[in-house]
């Protein structure tokens, strides 16, 4: 199969998955060492925004550092923590010690001029996305707030007057997005394999019940698991004026949301370098 440019809007969606995002770390330096960059559009959920907002740095392997030596931490993940009343996943932590350890270079993000870079995260009143174009003052609170899941990260940040948490809740892979802002040829960065669905489960109802003060919010969470599918629907049947293509691992990937051990994510970057090359060859 071949992809074929057409003149329109190009764009790079990237799909969350806290560290199952280390798949995206590797597609994303293979296209940097490769200078692959045929984007204009790059939109981001949680995980997905992090690793996009290095690559549109420059900052090649910082993603791969982040996975391996700063989020494999036991006091990021940690279930001490949580039966504490603190955060299962501490992104107040995490966020200390990148901006000391490894900063992201984020001045050099919004000198490009000629392409738009979106964050999604979930407006925790209407329960709704929300797409956020950053800017440099506010990119690093929009990147946190995209990937503060609820239940694992007990609160919620405010971007722009708006409060929010993780956009995988209302929008988990925003290929629709792209499409109605104007691409026609999206290529879809998962961490899942191509068709994989999300199944309705306990912790739907966890979640829910722990953003009972938001109704519209708790309601998203319990009904997460549809809305998940309807964008895999987009992606595997799009509209006929678009092309879609997903570079996804073909199997389940070693690591799950909360793995912190380094074999899993050693393989599952590796899986992702390969997922970028075979992308890439397909591109003329």
């Amino acid at each position: 199969m071949t992809m074929k440019k057409k003149l329109s809007r190009v764009a790079l969606v990237v799909e969350g998955g806290g560290m199952r995002g280390i798949f995206a770390a590797g597609v994303l330096d293979v296209f940097m060492e490769k200078q692959f960059d045929p984007f204009d559009l790059y939109i981001g959920v949680s995980a997905g925004a992090c690793n996009l907002a290095s690559h549109l740095a420059g900052q090649h392997r910082r993603n791969f550092r982040i996975y391996t030596r700063l989020m494999t931490r036991p006091d990021f993940i940690s279930l001490k923590k949580f039966l504490r009343g603190g955060h299962m996943m501490d992104l107040d932590y995490l966020w200390d010690v990148i901006d000391a350890e490894d900063p992201l270079a984020v001045k050099e993000i919004f000198k490009m001029r000629d392409k738009e870079y979106i964050i999604v995260a979930t407006d925790i009143e209407g329960g709704k996305p929300v797409y956020i174009k950053p800017d440099a003052d506010n990119c690093s609170i929009c990147l946190k707030a995209s990937s503060a899941v609820p239940l694992l990260y007990r609160g919620n940040l405010e971007v722009n007057s708006v409060h929010c948490v993780d956009g995988g809740v209302t929008d988990p892979i925003p290929a629709r997005e792209a499409y109605l802002r104007g691409a026609r040829n999206i290529a879809v960065v998962r961490t899942r394999p191509a068709e994989f669905r999300k199944k309705k489960g306990m912790e739907n109802y966890l979640s829910s019940f722990a953003t009972r003060q938001w109704p519209k919010l708790s309601k998203a969470v319990k009904n997460q698991a549809d809305t998940y599918s309807r964008c895999v629907d987009f992606i595997l049947d799009p509209p006929r004026d678009v092309t879609v293509i997903q570079i996804a691992p073909e199997d389940p990937l070693k690591s799950g949301r909360t793995t912190q051990e380094i074999e899993s994510l050693l393989a599952d970057y590796d899986t992702g370098r390969r997922a970028g090359e075979a992308f890439m060859a397909l591109w003329i």
